[in-house]
């Protein structure tokens, strides 16, 4: 096949330029290529996007499949305008951040959407839910019938930027004294693994999959999840729960960001990380174990540092004032 994936520089658009390349696809990358460049062994095309329709003159030909990983609707639209009515297959790897509500475990495809980001506002983190949203619709009246709408969770496995997933077998690895930990044991843990969507996503392009699907892996409890962390870093520390209201009074975030505690979620998020994923599933979407998955994150992670500067995550010394806090001498 001959494959353009816009982007193919980072995570997700990486591997999948790889394992493209492994199965013995042409693969071309459109990206600026300002933070990393594509795998080895793919056609680069250097593009900034923002420039609109003129970022794809460099692209001649037609394609059997294109793959965009874009946030930004103004970036999806001049995509679209210049290269579907040349392409066999469209696929669009949006969020299940579109969905209108996200307190509600087992929610499938059927679920409301957020409504679109409105034509001519600009892209922004905070309306990342809303940009996605906007973005698939373009793909659906533009692309139609030839659309696979891939609505990922939290992506997760070796060469992951987040720092979330990770954070947690890391935290356990590197030692230290006691671990402070959520008091979220029974809440859902539902990540997929990069390797096992990319697969998906060639194999659905190869085989003209379309409509929109959810994206995500099993469901394991917080706690079961800490605790193969502990056993994986082979760790002695033990660990200390915080309840979600102290944490809050104290201005540790959930999720993501500086001073935060990954995979804690914010109220009303019951269903974030427990959606289904029985018609991805039934589509050929085929998952490793999530013990295997979280192996492999820990390994990577030990070969990149525990104490770089990290996306997600509290810092040592944060960590050991707030233990102090919760446990006075």
């Amino acid at each position: 096949m001959r494959i353009l994936i816009l982007g193919g520089t980072a995570f997700l658009s990486a591997e999948i330029a790889r394992q493209a390349l492994d199965a013995g696809h042409h693969v071309t990358c459109l990206a600026r290529g300002t933070v990393a460049q594509p795998p080895p062994g793919v056609r680069w095309v250097r593009a900034d996007r923002s420039a609109g329709t003129e970022a794809y003159g460099g692209l001649d030909g037609g394609w059997d499949a294109v793959v965009d990983v874009s946030r930004d609707p103004a970036h999806a639209r001049a995509a679209l305008a210049v290269l579907s009515a040349r392409t066999g297959h469209w696929t669009f790897v949006s969020s299940c951040s579109v969905y209108r509500r996200h307190d509600q475990p087992g929610a499938d495809e059927a679920a409301a959407l957020l409504p679109p980001l409105a034509p001519g506002k600009e892209a922004a983190p905070e309306t990342y839910g809303e940009s996605k949203s906007a973005i698939e619709k373009l793909v659906l009246e533009t692309a139609g019938e030839k659309a696979h709408i891939v609505r990922a969770g939290l992506i997760a496995g070796p060469g992951d930027g987040s720092d979330r997933y990770g954070y947690w077998p890391a935290r356990f690895a590197s030692g230290g004294g006691p671990v402070l930990v959520p008091d979220i044991l029974g809440d859902p843990v539902q990540v997929i693994d990069v390797r096992d969507l990319a697969a998906w996503i060639l194999s659905a392009a190869e085989g003209g999959l379309a409509g929109a699907f959810n994206a995500v892996g099993e469901v394991v409890s917080f706690g079961e999840y800490l605790e193969v962390c502990r056993e994986l870093a082979g760790a002695v520390p033990g660990s200390v729960l915080a309840e979600a209201g102290w944490l809050e009074a104290q201005g540790v975030q959930p999720w993501s960001g500086e001073d935060s505690l990954p995979l804690w979620l914010p109220p009303e998020h019951e269903g974030f990380m427990a959606r289904s994923h029985a018609a991805a599933v039934a589509q050929g979407l085929r998952l490793r174990s999530w013990q295997e998955t979280l192996r492999d994150t820990l390994a990577d992670e030990l070969a990149r540092g525990f104490h770089r500067t990290r996306r997600a995550g509290l810092r040592a010394e944060r960590e050991k004032e707030l233990l102090a806090s919760l446990r006075p001498a």
